[in-house]
């Protein structure tokens, strides 16, 4: 990489620095709320492997770290009032895990300099870096998720789709609809018909939209929910002999909490996904002895290798290498949000780099860039097996279809850029 300086010369700058400040890390987290039990993993997981870093290594390029929780509840006003209470702390990268917050905190994030990785949701158009020059979305996005769903259906039908019923039951939020456009655009090339089945928040009650989908007898149902709907939605599916094999979440709609209560009713559900599965990597064991044996754990200690937990290690592991990564581009070690903006825009994560980690196989390979800001947009499946109370992954991290999903993300980055009066980035 053209920016690599090579790890002598940042020691020796280390050496000769000052005594340095913690590398800062929000964690924008809702462990209370209608979601708590989605937002708690994730958050247990994102600090913990901070606290690894911390306990094994020193922390980053000998900087520790500092990861400052502020409760959200999921409420986009809470998640604002917590930014602007952080921002000031020497915050490198924001996660406001919610689309709702994702949307109010661009502007803000961009005015102030501060960069933010809306890792898997938020505006998929926020991949387009030329206009969105401090939000990320890498390694995937909900249209990505769309043509993956899509893609997968595709092999599962011998490439042909023609005369083929996809429902889609979604949140009815900025989050649940973010799929609609791509889905309409994927029917037209491929032939399928498609239908739409909204649910509102919190999707406690959902049997009026499941005895729509047993009158209209879709072959394929595609859910992009989150909490509670998700449970139910698998439960009702149960109730109508919906065939499980057939039923794809997108990846807030894959975890444990999903399909525990459905019980040996849910054998077979499957969701997509950007990352692995389970606890068998070496990181775990690292995390396991210094920072759950040693006491320090965020949570208890019991969510390790489930699937949000391991969502949020993700997303602190690919921080913790862009900041690598701007320590490197930068020559300095106590790295400023400016410089971390860099770090994630030049970020390149190879199996090598995963496998060195402890996290082998874990996720995709993929290079950000200042026009491409969400990675190469490589999705997977992972099927529930209720036996085991597993899940596996069941298929590659295997390419979307960038011909649809790119207009779409040029389309409406260019009208945003426009109302907004941005200039581009990338000269």
């Amino acid at each position: 990489m053209k920016y690599k300086l090579g790890t002598m010369a940042v020691a020796t700058m280390m050496a000769a620095s000052p005594v340095m400040a913690d590398l800062v890390f929000p964690s924008l987290s809702y462990r209370t709320g209608p979601y708590a039990a989605g937002g708690i993993p994730f958050a247990d997981g994102y600090a913990d492997y901070f606290t690894m870093l911390n306990a094994r290594d020193g922390g980053i390029g000998g900087v520790m770290t500092k990861v400052i929780e502020c409760e959200t509840g999921y409420n986009t006003e809470k998640g604002v009032e917590c930014y602007e209470s952080t921002k000031g702390e020497g915050s490198l990268v924001y996660q406001p895990l919610s689309t709702g917050i994702t949307y109010q905190l661009i502007p803000k994030t961009t005015a102030d300099g501060i960069p933010m990785h809306t890792m898997g949701y938020g505006r998929t158009s926020a991949k387009n870096g030329d206009t969105f020059s401090h939000t990320f979305n890498y390694p995937a996005n909900y249209w990505d998720g769309a043509s993956g769903a899509i893609n997968y259906l595709l092999g599962e039908n011998g490439g042909d789709l023609k005369g083929k019923k996809v429902a889609l039951v979604y949140h009815n939020s900025a989050y649940g609809k973010e799929p609609i456009r791509t889905l309409q655009e994927l029917s037209a090339k491929h032939g399928f018909e498609f239908k739409e089945v909204p649910v509102d928040h919190p999707g406690q009650e959902q049997k009026s939209q499941w005895l729509q989908i047993r009158r209209d007898k879709p072959d394929y149902v595609i859910m992009y929910g989150w909490g509670v709907m998700n449970q139910v939605a698998v439960q009702e599916a149960a109730n109508i002999r919906f065939p499980m094999e057939n039923f794809i979440g997108i990846w807030w709609s894959g975890s444990e909490n999903d399909v525990l209560a459905a019980g040996d009713a849910a054998n077979g559900y499957k969701a997509l996904t950007f990352h692995g599965v389970g606890s068998d990597f070496p990181v775990f064991d690292d995390i396991k002895t210094h920072v759950v044996d040693a006491g320090n754990a965020a949570g208890a200690g019991d969510q390790i290798g489930t699937v949000l937990y391991n969502r949020g290690l993700y997303a602190a592991m690919l921080a913790a290498e862009a900041v690598k990564t701007a320590q490197e581009i930068h020559g300095v070690a106590d790295i400023n949000a400016a410089q971390m903006r860099d770090g994630m825009e030049a970020l390149s994560i190879t199996e090598e780099k995963m496998a060195e980690l402890g996290l082998p196989n874990f996720g995709p390979s993929f290079d950000v860039s200042c026009a491409n800001h969400g990675g190469d947009g490589l999705v997977g499946v992972t099927q529930w097996d209720a036996s085991s109370k597993t899940w596996s992954l069941i298929s590659n991290f295997a390419e979307t279809d960038a011909d649809v999903v790119g207009p779409l993300i040029a389309e409406d980055s260019a009208a945003y850029a426009a109302e907004n009066n941005i200039e581009s980035s990338c000269n």
